[in-house]
């Protein structure tokens, strides 16, 4: 048994996987069973067997971009599915405390990834976001909200699509907001528009959106000139650090979809002062992010190097301990558990239907980093820690109605 025979055969209980070496030797691990998949792959040569031992996720996804991990039976999908959900969250038995190793490991591991200073903010989300807007358009839902979407299959049954779960998922943010004509929103990450233009359009306030992406700042204009409404959907190049010395009490709600994971942990305090300084005495926050479903961690080497340089999950202890520095209100805290794994899968199969064309514009190379990030954040939804939490903060206590009972009111006559 080859050394990484013996790594899968300690993980690999369920389902199996078929290996085949550079010498045309085989070796098989697992068992075949109901809903795990099975997966056969083949090492182009010795040295990925060291590559993956070294690093595992890095090392397998930088082996299958290179094309020296081929999958031959199934897909990268199933081969992630099928690691992961062996080893999931949810895994039961009896807990302990971490040790002294791990604890140090997870504290010291990325903290200078996580730093995020403001200096490198825009050339980390440029790293990202300014690859092109053509990609997007080619997996994402006809508004181009790049975030977790909002299933219910109970209301729209099983065959609903993407562009309706995201038209839900702006409905269900902009009832927990609680808006009112007149009012003045700002956007912290407002992507190519979508959400600014949709919460003017639907309620009638004001908004400002605001990225760092030279791209998504490019196109969310051109859609608010399309739409008559450039004088009260504006967008603006600037963080939110600098927004907060120039804008300070001028906006009655603020939203913020899925821009949290790219703050980092060090600036989780200056980001939560700011958005409270930027807000009226009578102020609503609605902050939609990833997060962990455990305590803190650390980004992966391929996510860091590959996908979100200085991004990081938060979890929910990290995010709300920031938040409680200045006096913001935690007044209602959802987690949507599976909803992103089933936005996720939509991506991934529209990625691999849209093969040709994104090839043509990057190369084969990307075309496999892309589709093992977007297997591996289903996994991790799927089996691993991570969720969606949406929570909302208010300034004040009395701001919002007494019961939850006016979001799904608003809710219902948003998407009737």
């Amino acid at each position: 048994m080859s050394i990484l025979g013996r790594f899968l055969g300690s993980v690999i209980k369920k389902g199996s996987i078929r290996v085949t070496h550079p010498d045309g030797s085989t070796e098989v691990y697992g068992t075949a069973t109901p809903g795990y998949p099975d997966i056969g792959v083949r090492l182009a040569d010795k040295a990925v067997i060291r590559q993956i031992l070294l690093d595992p996720r890095l090392g397998a996804a930088e082996a299958f971009m290179d094309g020296r991990l081929i999958v031959e039976q199934g897909n990268i999908m199933e081969l992630v599915q099928l690691l992961r959900a062996n080893r999931p969250f949810e895994r039961g038995g009896a807990l302990k405390n971490p040790s002294a190793f791990k604890k140090v490991r997870n504290y010291v591991a990325g903290r200078v990834d996580r730093i995020n200073l403001l200096s490198r903010s825009k050339s980390n989300v440029a790293h990202h976001y300014d690859i092109g807007n053509d990609l997007y358009d080619l997996f994402l839902d006809d508004d181009l909200q790049y975030s977790c979407a909002y299933w219910d299959f109970d209301r729209r049954g099983a065959d609903m699509t993407l562009e309706q779960a995201q038209a839900d998922k702006k409905a269900h943010i902009a009832a927990k907001l609680d808006l009112r004509p007149g009012q003045r929103v700002l956007d912290i990450g407002c992507g190519w528009g979508g959400m600014a233009l949709y919460l003017h359009r639907k309620t009638g306030v004001e908004v400002l959106g605001i990225t760092l992406s030279e791209e998504q700042l490019k196109k969310a204009r051109e859609r608010a000139e399309a739409e008559g409404v450039a004088d009260k959907v504006k967008f603006e190049l600037i963080d939110y650090r600098d927004l907060a010395t120039r804008e300070a009490g001028k906006f009655d709600r603020i939203v913020s979809v899925g821009m949290f994971e790219h703050v980092g942990t060090p600036q989780f305090r200056t980001f939560f002062r700011c958005c409270a300084n930027l807000m009226t005495d009578q102020g609503v926050m609605l902050l939609h992010t990833i997060g962990r479903m455990g305590g803190p961690g650390t980004t992966d080497a391929f996510t860091r190097k590959y996908i979100f340089p200085g991004g990081y999950i938060p979890a929910l202890s990290e995010t709300l301990a920031a938040s409680e520095q200045y006096r913001l209100i935690a007044t209602d805290v959802e987690n949507l558990r599976l909803h992103y794994a089933f936005t996720l899968r939509e991506w991934y199969k529209r990625t691999l239907e849209n093969q040709d064309k994104i090839i043509a514009l990057y190369d084969e190379r990307f075309y496999r980093m892309w589709i093992f990030y977007l297997a591996g954040a289903t996994a991790a939804f799927e089996y691993g820690g991570m969720c969606n939490y949406q929570i909302q903060f208010s300034r004040n206590r009395r701001t919002l109605p007494l019961t939850r009972d006016y979001i799904g009111e608003t809710e219902k006559s948003l998407t009737a």
